[in-house]
């Protein structure tokens, strides 16, 4: 009886991580390695650099110089694969796998983006062409409207007239906090004998950066 006794404690100890086992194995059973071959479906040329997201598991990767993929995958996943210049397109991973190993070659379609017509008609004659020429209203591209909305000066004085804020005070804080915990224990660096930074300081004084500037209001109160 004192052996049958303990060999019933023993059986019911190992039923909990026998069953845990069998989950564990279940589970690990949908698991697949998914790989593959994306390519064009013209032309059967490869296609790096594909975005290959399951949409089920959220994991995924994307294929190498050669248009290979290999990731972790589950039976019934629903894969996505996007790449700028094709079609979107989805794939299901069968559910009725009895390997652990599953690999497919995705043919993707380029996706056309057609432009609007554009007509171009010749002037009848040559005088009408010189003046429409000297006369057209040509406008400012991006570059010159952001060169008239950002002049050196304007941006100068509201840079000395306004303050900063208290996100911006607290990053300045942080950062000069985390400077002078970076340099614990050690010298920090001196622009001293810095050639640059005394370059740097001698164009600045020939600029006049460092004049003091009258305020002409102050002027006219007194």
């Amino acid at each position: 009886m004192k052996y049958v006794g303990t060999l019933l404690i023993a059986l019911l100890m190992l039923a909990p991580k026998s069953h845990a086992q069998d989950k564990s194995d279940e589970e690990n059973s949908s698991l697949i390695q998914f790989s593959g071959l994306v390519m064009t479906s013209d032309s059967l040329m490869t296609i790096p650099y594909v975005n290959i997201f399951s949409k089920t598991s959220r994991r995924g990767s994307f294929s190498d110089l050669n248009g290979y993929f290999n990731f972790v995958a589950e039976k019934g996943d629903t894969i996505m694969f996007t790449c700028i210049g094709y079609k979107s397109s989805y794939y299901v991973i069968p559910d009725s796998l009895t390997s652990n190993r599953y690999s497919m070659v995705k043919l993707m379609t380029s996706d056309t983006v057609y432009l609007d017509e554009a007509v171009v008609r010749a002037l009848p004659l040559r005088d009408m062409f010189d003046y429409v020429f000297v006369h057209a209203e040509i406008p400012d591209d991006d570059m010159e409207r952001a060169r008239k909305n950002m002049e050196r000066q304007r941006m100068k004085e509201a840079r000395e007239e306004m303050r900063p804020d208290g996100a911006e005070s607290g990053k300045y804080y942080l950062a000069r906090e985390a400077e002078k915990y970076y340099y614990a224990g050690q010298v920090p660096p001196n622009n001293l004998l810095n050639p640059f930074a005394w370059a740097q300081f001698f164009e600045a004084w020939k600029r006049g950066d460092f004049k003091v500037k009258k305020n002409p209001d102050k002027n006219n109160k007194d």
